[in-house]
């Protein structure tokens, strides 16, 4: 089916009324975008920060009379935005998608595939992996660095948790390395989902992948009981969840936490000082993976 595109360009403070009233006149969809190169990185609980510059796109039926369209938008509104009205291409997304999602290396051992690709190296640790609608595949900077981490690591016979599993790809690339048993946790329904999905793609008994949500494990049973815990959150979170990362990891276990960028790190070992010692393991764009050993 083909569409029409109504881009708006504008500041933060026009947004929602341009959103309504995109909707309001029949777009099936808007999405909003970075249209100044400006990161928004963490925000605070309960905020919903813009860009400076942020552009709108309203999806709207080919046959739509997009005149009468922007017949509804104030005069004066528009005229503080710069606007431009085109045809989308009609495409099957989904394909388009898993056309340019190729596999990946990690480390000297690891590889990660796109489940409907063949693994370029058979003899390979090959972890197959499909995305559905969680975070995770190995193109982004953190789950890159944690991935090479892990390949480094001697993982053979271990307990690991991987908190904040998403696609599970960090807890599956351990078991596919050697560890014995991996906890997954997240508070994303839909990344249980795609954890488990993607452990059975790669013929992993669930027995040894155990996903849940937080508080659905038993906290005494995995006290002290991984010998590796990975976290790839945000800073925010890695630090609030400090208690809980350390009441997992067994002395002498490493602790590798991701998601932070090179100048959120200094506060981030900082919180963890007083139990743990944690470095700067390796960095790409500006994010870094902590890693550290809890004395024993």
């Amino acid at each position: 089916m083909t569409w029409i595109q109504l881009r708006l360009d504008t500041d933060p403070e026009q947004v929602e009324q341009l959103e309504n009233l995109m909707l309001a006149s029949g777009s099936v969809a808007v999405t909003l975008e970075d249209n100044a190169d400006q990161p928004v990185l963490e925000p605070a609980v309960g905020e919903t920060p813009l860009w400076r510059q942020t552009r709108l796109t309203g999806l709207y039926p080919a046959d739509t009379d997009m005149d009468a369209v922007l017949a509804q938008f104030p005069t004066e509104l528009l005229s503080q935005c710069s606007s431009r009205t085109e045809i989308l291409e009609d495409k099957d997304w989904e394909r388009e998608w898993m056309q340019h999602y190729q596999p990946m290396q990690f480390g000297r051992r690891l590889w990660v595939c796109p489940s409907w690709l063949e693994p370029p190296e058979p003899d390979a640790v090959n972890l197959l992996l499909d995305p559905g609608l969680a975070f995770g595949t190995g193109t982004h900077s953190t789950t890159a660095l944690c991935l090479a981490e892990l390949d480094s690591l001697d993982l053979d016979g271990q307990v690991v948790v991987d908190y904040g599993c998403g696609t599970g790809i960090l807890a599956v690339a351990a078991l596919k390395l050697g560890a014995r048993e991996a906890l997954g946790v997240d508070n994303d329904p839909q990344a249980l989902t795609a954890s488990r999905d993607n452990a059975n793609r790669n013929g992993l008994a669930a027995e040894r992948f155990p996903v849940t949500l937080p508080g659905g494990y038993n906290a005494a049973d995995w006290q002290e009981r991984a010998e590796t815990v990975i976290a790839n959150i945000l800073a925010g979170p890695l630090m609030e969840l400090s208690p809980t990362l350390l009441h997992l990891l067994k002395p002498g276990g490493t602790l590798m936490l991701s998601g932070l960028l090179n100048t959120q790190a200094e506060g981030v070992i900082a919180h963890y000082s007083d139990h743990i010692q944690l470095a700067v393991a390796s960095e790409h764009e500006g994010w870094v993976c902590l890693r550290g050993q809890r004395p024993g």
